[in-house]
């Protein structure tokens, strides 16, 4: 197993090569080579508890890294999560929930970055040298982030967010967090503007290896690898076939779906949902990716308008052909939009629906009073959006996020305010670290030099 650019203009990198460069320098994302099909496992597969499956997985798409080793790992990361099953599946009125909040900073993002900041200790230990990652965050992969690298003597990381445009709750959660190996940007812009600057920092080749960085954000392989496990987790409960209901804006989320499916989890298929910045609910439903103007809304996780992992799936659709992934992929860059030009539906497994913020505190509330059940604004647009479903088939919710973290539209919606989760109480009081940055390149790049020469 091996890795290649989506769009084909670098070698074949490893498994630890992907991990430690996030981006390939063509601009490009890290895909395996194969995609294997394990449905012959899929019975054994059963009876392994989350970390025993996910040490499986991991072993198929990171032959370079000793089984034993991994097994270690995943048992220390995911020793961080309040919930011994790592992701237990509640039912919810006609609907399961799979519950992806319990980690440290109670975001589905925690699963992976847990696991992916162990990954960088182990590999800069075997190489004896440092990483300086630079991320970019719409609410959760922040504090997330930190929370994985927290402490480490061989990482610094650099996390860019949109300054205002985050829950409070989420800001406090990276922001207060000590550490000289920690520094937070607030850009005075979109979460689109922090990630522009960042790939095109990460183009820069000489730049990236003159620093040392590296990604944390879904651009970097092992974060989809690691989110693969919970569709098998969660759909090998079943005697039949699943139905999962995403709520995503990024499109890396839904992306770990589709490549379970594809390996042979018993998934039947999808329903994406979007909020207002329905950029891939418009993709999904008539085959034009057109970028619009960011609006924000009560689910800010999902605030965005250029989905960087749609480039992955893009190059599944076009069974590798990485010229014709560069073709769509400059049209859009060049003009804002790109068109899937087939002729039909972009994929029939996969419906969207969009969910505006009307809709989302209805669905709270309504959740709230008939099942006794608090959702948080992302959660909610995963189990409106499942409504329209017509199936006999069990339906799955991924509930992505901890309702404590968003207050204010729990609030609203069920006139309670939620009780506050130990791991949140006192933030507003912690003092806050961050500079504030305008949404240019250049002064990012000025920032970072500057830090990185001190040090």
């Amino acid at each position: 197993m091996n890795y290649i650019s989506t769009r084909g203009g670098v070698e074949p990198a490893s498994f630890r090569q992907a991990v430690m460069l996030g981006q390939a320098s063509d601009g490009g994302l890290y895909m395996p080579n194969h995609i294997p099909n394990v449905k012959d496992r899929l019975q054994s597969w059963r009876a392994l508890n989350f970390s025993e499956l996910a040490t499986e997985i991991a072993s198929i798409y990171a032959p370079d890294i000793c089984k034993s080793r991994m097994s270690n790992l995943f048992r220390d990361a995911f020793s961080t999560f309040v919930e011994s099953e790592v992701t237990p599946l509640v039912e919810v009125g006609d609907v399961f929930v799979l519950e992806l909040f319990h980690g440290p900073t109670l975001a589905f993002k925690d699963i992976a970055l847990q696991v992916l900041g162990r990954l960088f200790e182990l590999i800069l230990e075997e190489q004896d040298t440092e990483l300086n990652i630079l991320g970019a965050t719409s609410g959760d992969t922040g504090s997330a982030a930190i929370s994985g690298v927290e402490g480490s003597s061989r990482i610094k990381i650099f996390v860019m967010f949109p300054d205002g445009r985050t829950s409070a709750l989420q800001e406090l959660q990276m922001t207060t967090v000590e550490g000289d190996n920690i520094h937070c940007i607030g850009i005075k812009g979109s979460f689109d503007d922090c990630q522009r600057i960042m790939k095109s920092i990460f183009n820069d080749v000489d730049f990236k290896s003159r620093y040392r960085l590296g990604a944390v954000n879904s651009i970097n392989w092992a974060r989809v690898m690691v989110q693969i496990v919970y569709y098998f987790y969660a759909s090998l409960k079943f005697d039949r076939p699943v139905i999962f209901s995403v709520p995503t804006g990024n499109f890396g989320n839904i992306l770990s779906g589709i490549l379970a499916q594809r390996m042979g989890a018993p998934i039947d298929r999808f329903v994406l949902g979007t909020n207002e910045n329905d950029i891939l609910f418009n993709f999904f439903n008539t085959g034009r990716y057109e970028r619009g103007k960011v609006k924000p809304t009560i689910s800010p996780s999902m605030d965005i308008q250029v989905a960087s992992n749609l480039e992955r799936y893009l190059y599944l659709l076009m069974d590798g052909d990485s010229d014709s992934v560069v073709r769509f992929m400059d049209q859009f860059m060049n003009k804002g939009i790109a068109a899937w030009e087939d002729g039909e539906l972009v994929d029939s497994t996969i419906a969207s629906n969009r969910v505006d913020t009307t809709e989302s505190l209805r669905t709270i509330r309504d959740t709230w009073i008939n099942s006794k059940y608090l959702v948080d604004p992302h959660t909610a647009i995963g189990l409106a959006a499942a409504k329209s479903i017509c199936s006999t088939s069990p339906v799955i919710c991924l509930a992505t996020a901890h309702p404590a973290k968003f207050p204010e539209a729990v609030t609203r919606a069920t006139e309670e305010i939620p009780p506050t989760h130990t791991k949140l109480a006192g933030l507003e009081r912690s003092k806050a670290r961050k500079v504030v940055l305008p949404p240019n390149e250049s002064d990012v790049r000025n920032y970072l030099a500057n830090v990185l020469t001190e040090s």
